[in-house]
């Protein structure tokens, strides 16, 4: 990695004493950038070809993205909405982590760099939209070089003219937006948690309550998915059911390996084909497939046990997938693994079966889990009838997790809804979200059979509510145990 110039830096001559010799001297006649001759700076200047790109056409959810800023228009009238990217945030010393903007403000813009920010200002008809965003380097200052953000190091950034065409929003340079936020008047929202910089410049314009209920307005306006939307998840379901060949494919390298050659595999897809994965990928083995967010990936696979592969590609336009798969490492279920797989694929039947519109979002988490709580006390694990397993919630030790939630921009989508909203809401066409049973023994519970230890096993769909039903976005997965083994051996040969 390229250490980058430190304009701080005169150098060790330009430490040594200046009487030994003119050069440092002679360097530190530059004021912006000590350590830089008069000139290279001037140099640098000029020669530069004119890169303006002058054919650009609106990105493809322009019109998307406008309905959503009159919404949000329609919503606050009179009031100044101010929605942040975010900033760069340190992985280490100087480096970062890979920016990924605010749901909010990609969600409303479609733009997706760092420090932007997008300002509704209240007007006698509505709002007057801007987007505000670092502008091209400066090349008569030497910033686009010299700067650690300068686009000699990080790659071209687009011109506030490009950035109207693409986004079909005016633009303007964010670097002077904190001095007009300071001396806005009227009321401000501003969603909290991006940009301190732009929180510090609202300090006595805001208050918690008002912006917490924009928070929860956006939040609320992506329960239902509009067409684009849904066509990015079906891409991001896609690649991802692709993911997930790809890891059949090499099991054998995995078990000579770790989990990790798992998680690497999939992330592989992911890059080539989308943004990123949507969370960290669980390559859970064995027993680990018993802890719910197990991450770390660093255990081994073995013939015989289970690999439970809980992944989602992430689209160039930041909507995840989120699919789970419990595959047998050796391509064939045991006797008790299969007996435990297919009491969690009947408990998903019911599941997905129960999202309807008009049906209460509850009410596929209650059908999957009747489903377990009959098997449990079927198996003799706990004592019924079921109807007493539900009411006390004794199915949870081996259930353990809800049965879904809202997909979309994030993988647990509209976090900030109210509960009358989500959870104890109504479903509606354009709603997404997972079915996600399982069932999880963990390998020290003495209150099962010991040959029922270690093992955990979840199946997970990503599910569209549609008009007269539903539809499965990842139906191109096989999910029943005897498909699951032809599948897995059909891409093994």
């Amino acid at each position: 990695m390229a250490d980058e110039l430190n304009p701080a830096d005169t150098s060790a001559a330009a430490a040594a004493d200046p009487e030994e010799t003119e050069e440092p001297i002679k360097q530190r006649k530059n004021g912006l950038y000590p350590g830089v001759s008069d000139e290279l700076a001037e140099n640098m200047k000029s020669g530069w070809a004119d890169t303006e790109l002058r054919d650009l056409r609106p990105i493809a959810q322009a019109a998307e993205t406008a309905a959503r800023r009159a919404a949000l228009s329609a919503r606050f009238p009179g009031e100044r909405v101010v929605i942040p990217a975010g900033n760069l945030k340190t992985r280490s010393n100087d480096t970062d982590y890979p920016f990924r903007a605010s749901v909010e403000y990609a969600y409303l813009t479609g733009n997706q760099t760092e420090d932007g920010v997008l300002v509704l200002e209240p007007t006698a008809e509505g709002h007057r939209a801007t987007i505000y965003l670092l502008p091209r380097s400066d090349r008569e200052n030497g910033e686009f070089w010299l700067s650690g953000q300068g686009e000699l190091w990080v790659g071209r950034r687009h011109s506030l003219t490009e950035a109207e065409k693409l986004y079909g929003i005016p633009a303007s340079d964010v670097r002077e937006l904190p001095d007009a936020l300071r001396e806005a008047t009227g009321p401000v929202r501003v969603v909290r948690g991006y940009d301190a910089g732009i929180e510090a410049a609202l300090t006595d314009k805001v208050t918690a309550e008002r912006d917490e209920e924009l928070r929860v307005f956006l939040s609320e306006a992506r329960l239902v998915k509009d067409e684009f939307e849904i066509g990015e998840l079906q891409k991001a379901v896609d690649s991802t059911v692709r993911g997930f060949e790809d890891v059949v494919r090499v099991l054998d390298k995995a078990e000579a390996t770790s989990e990790r050659y798992i998680e690497g595999t999939f992330f592989l897809r992911a890059r080539v084909e989308g943004n990123d994965v949507g969370y960290g990928t669980i390559a859970a083995a064995g027993p680990h497939a018993c802890t719910l967010h197990w991450v770390r990936n660093d255990g081994p696979v073995r013939s015989g046990e289970l690999l439970l592969l809980d992944a989602g590609v992430e689209t160039h336009t930041y909507y995840t997938a989120d699919v789970t798969r419990t595959l047998p490492v050796n391509g064939r279920f045991s006797e008790i693994q299969k007996k435990i797989y297919d009491a969690v694929y009947d408990a998903q039947e019911a599941g997905i079966a129960a999202v309807q519109p008009g049906g209460k979002y509850r009410d596929f988490h209650d059908a999957a889990q009747r489903v377990l709580a009959e098997r449990l006390v079927e198996w003799g694990l706990v004592e019924g009838p079921v109807e007493r397993v539900l009411e006390l919630g004794l199915q949870r030790r081996w259930t353990l997790h809800g049965t879904g939630h809202m997909l979309g921009m994030d993988v647990h989508d509209c976090a900030a809804a109210r509960v009358e909203s989500y959870v104890d809401g109504t479903l509606e066409p354009g709603m997404c979200l997972t079915v996600e049973p399982g069932l999880y023994f963990q390998a020290d519970d003495l209150t099962v059979p010991e040959e029922y230890r270690g093992i955990g096993v979840r199946i997970e769909d990503d599910i569209l509510v549609t008009e007269d039903g539903n539809r499965n976005l990842s139906a191109g997965l096989p999910r029943r145990s005897d498909e699951v083994e032809a599948w897995m051996a059909s891409l093994r040969g």
